[in-house]
């Protein structure tokens, strides 16, 4: 997608089918609506624009009938899609980040150059004193391919704001779809979803023949009783067989939702009651293959593999099935990692390198707990301890009792170390004060007591 593109990120959704409902919002305003993984999609913004009244006007409609749906989102407005991406990502949570035209190489330049979204160029670049976007569009072009082989010179152009592949000049003749029918109708996804696989391989088969390969293509499944559902898919990676069938499950997940909103009565699949009778992948836009080149001690087997499998069970479990850590930053352990889809870009909100005051001392704890566990602490005469607001200890820790768990005296321990955080935003502020906390049976925690109440955010293992 090139030209003016709009694109709508909502971080937080509880599914596939929540997201589904988005989409459908978005498409109220502009048919052509490029999915690109769940809590993403975009739309070119020229046509719209000039029906809805410019372009901002636009972006804050879509805005307000996304939030009517109950679901928080952020949006961008950019020279492509890869830069409307980033706005969005970087926008105001519930706001529109506009990068005006011909800006996007200066919005680009000072964001780190992770948000590429490749791991090697993160690890590697770095290490070569480049680490924003800047710094690597201002290396010559042939340069990063030489060094990095067709990822780089991908890379290499979104730094510089331009799309990542050029296009192919124009659609070839032949009909390089692919279809497969079902007689019986299939009753259910996972037959669909099973047959998406080969009818992926079949189309990219023809697609390597011509020379050519697909980054964005239309799903369009027909059911039984003549209802047709369409939706286009956008992969910069190029998409395998497997992110295809990945794809075809979200659409058809999203399908059987709108079709049934509550519980399937039968406790089936919840598709048309006519079931699924025609399955077609169409290529929308096509790029020239430029093969692979294989890193200078052979190629990444073990990555791909691990690609693959990753892949895999996103298909069957669903995109947010699969996650990888990222270092992010904060003040508590838990806001130190982040977790992001694999596949995503995996820039932390949080940027990790700054100063944090408040942050815990190392070493850091081992275990994280997902939800802190109720804790008690008291002092030598039974009392429970206490912090002033002047960050003093009302008298020295001396037991610990975890989650209703059996007494253990407390060996050693150091704090407090008071932290107050975003007393701006009533909803999101918090004001504590941690501790490490070490017990007779050899134990370290990390505990905190904020309004009174003690708890247990992490152990040291």
């Amino acid at each position: 997608m090139t030209g003016r593109v709009l694109a709508v990120w909502c971080p937080q959704l509880p599914g596939e089918a929540a997201f589904g409902r988005v989409v459908a919002a978005v498409e109220d305003f502009c048919p052509q609506v490029e999915v690109l993984s769940p809590g993403l999609c975009a739309i070119g913004a020229r046509g719209p624009a000039r029906y809805f009244g410019g372009e901002e006007p636009l972006g804050q409609r879509i805005l307000a009938a996304v939030t009517e749906l109950g679901t928080g989102c952020q949006a961008g407005l950019a020279d492509g899609l890869f830069t409307a991406e980033l706005a969005a990502r970087t926008a105001a949570p519930g706001g529109l980040q506009v990068v005006p035209a011909g800006q996007a190489r200066a919005f680009l330049g000072p964001l780190p150059v992770s948000a590429l979204g490749d791991p090697v160029l993160a690890d590697v670049l770095p290490r070569l004193g480049i680490r924003t976007l800047a710094g690597f569009a201002a290396l010559p072009a042939a340069e990063a391919v030489n060094r990095f082989g067709t990822a780089g010179a991908v890379a290499h152009r979104l730094a510089r704001g331009l799309p990542p592949r050029p296009l192919a000049p124009r659609p070839p003749a032949a009909d390089l779809s692919a279809a497969i029918g079902f007689d019986p109708p299939a009753p259910g996804i996972e037959p669909v979803v099973f047959a998406a696989k080969a009818l992926a391989e079949r189309m990219q088969a023809g697609l390597s023949a011509r020379g050519l390969a697909c980054v964005r293509v239309q799903v369009r499944v027909t059911g039984g009783d003549g209802q047709e559902n369409s939706r286009l898919w956008r992969h910069d990676g190029l998409l395998s067989a497997l992110a295809m069938a990945e794809r075809v499950r979200w659409q058809l997940a999203d399908w059987q939702a709108a079709q049934q909103p509550g519980p399937a009565a039968d406790g089936g699949d919840g598709l048309p009651p006519a079931g699924i009778t025609r399955l077609r992948l169409v290529p929308d836009q096509l790029v020239r293959a430029e093969g692979r080149q294989l890193g200078l001690w052979g190629d990444a087997v073990v990555s791909d593999r691990v690609t693959r499998a990753a892949m895999q069970v996103q298909a069957m479990l669903g995109h947010g099935a699969v996650t990888r850590p990222a270092l992010s930053g904060g003040r508590g352990p838990g806001d130190q990692v982040t977790l992001t889809p694999f596949g995503d870009l995996t820039e932390p909100a949080r940027p990790a390198g700054q100063p944090w005051p408040g942050r815990i001392p190392p070493p850091a704890p081992a275990t994280v707990f997902a939800h802190p566990l109720p804790a008690r602490v008291t002092c030598g005469d039974g009392s429970e301890v206490t912090v002033t607001g002047r960050a003093l200890v009302s008298a020295p820790p001396a037991r610990l009792s975890a989650d209703g768990a059996p007494w253990l005296a407390v060996t050693a321990w150091a704090g407090p170390w008071p932290v107050s955080e975003r007393w701006w935003e009533p909803a999101a502020a918090s004001r504590k004060a941690r501790f490490q906390l070490v017990t007779a049976d050899g134990s370290g925690w990390l505990a905190a007591v904020a309004d009174g109440r003690w708890q247990l955010e992490a152990r040291y293992d």
